[in-house]
């Protein structure tokens, strides 16, 4: 039972940086992005093979960080005349078309079979405490990452984040470099998902590409509206909700008698749906409420992202 708790509060303290990253690009600069998995398995797959091929680990969590934050500035960059659903819908292709890279490019990634014995740090060392070492590596790691944040967007940089996300030609006449903004904005969000992957590769010592799917994007983007999508402490509350979602309707199906392990894990999905919609009509702006925004401005920031996201679901 230890165990299992420690593996739950670990994979949370991955989450919650995912929803840190979301919090960057989504709520303060309101760059809708739905394939924030895809950056997660580039920082997973890029610390992996580093660390395979001998490189200290380390040196796999800053290259898996780095790359990722620059796939997002370039894929940024690309796409700077899209806004809204259509932005999210184009991030959506991207998060699965790495995923498809993944799964067909057999000769470096292993394709379905995935990359096995992936190192961790000090496990042989550490033995029967190495658990709880990485735990607090773990949320250590958020902890800092959302220190880090909070000066940021307390800065000058997070309220031109911001008058961006309200009205991007306001800040533009205002003098704002909104294409730079943005792209510091998505870069450092792609960052933080490339180094969760990071995370999550060592933690586990196994990638595939079955673990960077788009159910994930959706765990992610309840965790952030469930604390409100603007708030940093907020995202991290949502991770532990979106676990006790998670768990909790495991074993509430194992109450069911006569279903089977597919129809348990539908039903788990079903219940993430309905948690978000629900959020959605409910409390759109989290229980942690909207910070920094414009009278009446928050809903239409969680209203923008809603099509898109529900349309995975489907």
């Amino acid at each position: 039972m230890i165990s299992y708790l420690l593996f739950i509060a670990t994979l949370t303290a991955i989450y919650a940086l995912l929803s840190l990253g979301l919090v960057v690009s989504w709520g303060q600069a309101g760059m809708v992005n739905l394939g924030l998995v895809g950056f997660f398995g580039l920082g997973a797959y890029c610390s992996a093979l580093l660390t395979m091929a001998g490189a200290p680990i380390g040196l796999g969590w800053a290259a898996g960080t780095f790359l990722a934050a620059a796939i997002g500035v370039g894929f940024c960059l690309l796409t700077r005349t899209l806004r809204g659903d259509y932005l999210a819908i184009v991030t959506l292709g991207f998060g699965e078309g790495l995923r498809l890279v993944e799964l067909n490019e057999r000769w470096l990634t292993g394709g379905s079979d995935g990359i096995s014995g992936i190192r961790a740090p000090l496990k042989q060392a550490l033995g029967d405490i190495y658990p709880w070492f990485y735990l607090a590596l773990a949320w250590g790691m958020v902890l800092l990452a959302a220190w880090v944040l909070a000066r940021l967007l307390g800065s000058p940089l997070g309220r031109a984040l911001r008058a961006i996300r309200d009205d991007e030609k306001v800040a533009a006449v205002a003098g704002k470099s909104v294409l730079r903004l943005k792209c510091q904005a998505f870069g450092i969000g792609a960052g933080l998902f490339g180094l969760a992957g990071a995370l999550y590769a060592h933690f586990t010592s196994y990638i595939s590409p079955d673990n960077f799917i788009v159910q994930l994007t959706i765990y992610i983007f309840l965790a952030v509206t469930a604390g409100g999508y603007s708030r940093l402490v907020g995202a991290i509350f949502g991770s532990f909700a979106v676990m006790t979602i998670l768990e909790s309707s495991r074993f509430a199906a194992e109450l069911i008698p006569g279903l089977s392990a597919v129809q348990i894990a539908s039903l788990r999905e079903f219940a993430i749906a309905v948690a978000l919609i629900v959020i959605m009509q409910v409390r759109p702006q989290g229980l942690f409420g909207l910070k920094n925004e414009r009278s009446g401005a928050g809903a239409p920031g969680a209203a923008m992202a809603a099509p898109a996201v529900a349309a995975t679901l489907k």
